[in-house]
């Protein structure tokens, strides 16, 4: 008696378990989101640090001896103050101290927490938005696909970047007031909101186009022609087909949110103080960059391995799910 054979979904599974770059990458993906979960258990029960407040006057033992995190600066005119710089033991400072003497580590793992969180919900928001603008304006057509694809055209006009810092500077100065619902301009729904809409047009589009496809093959032709309602069309013949469009949407689209919240937190308009994500502790470690350049270059390391993993995973998801994709030009 033959095999039985595989479905569609075990098939992707398949194709992907046998990528070895892929699931390199989806381990170190693994590592840096379980680190990042874990910066409680390190900042309260190993490091002992509170990475949220400043310890201007704070010390530490090291080596037999008492060392303040902020010693007085030797360069210069010796004016203003030296972070203690890496100890490299994993329970005191081990990336160093800030401007502010608040432990690298410990704001570089809560970092991580902000950071992928704003990149996996912006994620959800742009995925969702994007199917259900794609989908019925592909389905649909007409009226409806004329008004959605000129909404589409004209945030597609607006440089992504240029877009997101004119939402961000005019939402992070105002309180936003819908009825019983208030969101305060530190909230993290104001980043997540932001970059979750302005990616919409470069994902509903593609999808939008094989919605059309979709909506001239035989199969949907013909559940037309026998009066098969549209949600029912919708729900059991077209939105299977999209959704592994979207599945390879998902770390390439998660990747572009981390940099952009990572650019947004940069120049201020992301995450607020006191809270951390990776694109704060690079611009709090700007004015260190001579003197204590871990405090900046600590974080940009782990955004770079967090994209590439992410855009790494992204091709062998792509090729799991889409096999054809590396035949095209």
């Amino acid at each position: 008696m033959g095999a039985r054979a595989r479905g569609p979904w075990a098939q992707a599974l398949h194709r992907f378990s046998r990528d070895g770059s892929a699931l390199i990458a989806a381990l170190v993906l693994a590592v840096v989101v379980v680190a990042s979960l874990l910066a409680p258990v390190y900042a309260e029960h190993i490091a002992g640090v509170d990475p949220f407040s400043s310890n201007l006057e704070g010390e530490i033992a090291l080596g037999g001896e008492s060392i303040p995190v902020l010693a007085p600066s030797t360069e210069g005119l010796g004016i203003g103050v030296m972070p203690i710089g890496p100890t490299w033991q994993f329970n005191a400072y081990l990336l160093g101290a800030d401007e502010q003497g608040r432990d690298v580590m410990a704001r570089l793992l809560y970092g991580g927490r902000a950071t992928l969180f704003i990149g996996s919900a912006s994620t959800v928001i742009t995925l969702v938005l994007a199917a259900f603008v794609g989908i019925c304006a592909g389905f649909f057509g007409g009226w409806i696909d004329r008004i959605l694809s000129r909404v589409l055209d004209i945030l597609w006009a607006f440089p992504i970047y240029l877009l997101a810092i004119s939402l961000s500077i005019v939402l992070l100065n105002s309180r936003i007031e819908l009825g019983p619902l208030v969101i305060d301009s530190s909230s993290l729904v104001i980043p997540i909101a932001i970059i979750g809409v302005i990616y919409v047009p470069y994902v509903a589009r593609p999808i939008r186009g094989q919605v059309l496809a979709l909506r001239r093959s035989d199969f949907v032709t013909a559940a037309i022609g026998l009066g098969v309602p549209p949600y029912r069309i919708l729900f059991r013949d077209v939105l299977p087909n999209v959704i592994t469009t979207l599945i390879v949407f998902v770390p390439l689209m998660m990747a572009l949110n981390i940099a952009t919240e990572t650019a947004l937190s940069f120049l201020s308009l992301g995450v607020q103080s006191p809270g951390a994500s990776w694109g704060t502790i690079i611009r709090d470690g700007q004015s260190l960059l001579y003197s204590r350049p871990w405090v900046s270059t600590a974080p940009g390391l782990v955004i770079i391995v967090t994209i590439v993993a992410l855009n790494i995973l992204g091709d062998g998801v792509r090729d799991a799910f889409d096999p054809r994709a590396k035949l095209r030009p």
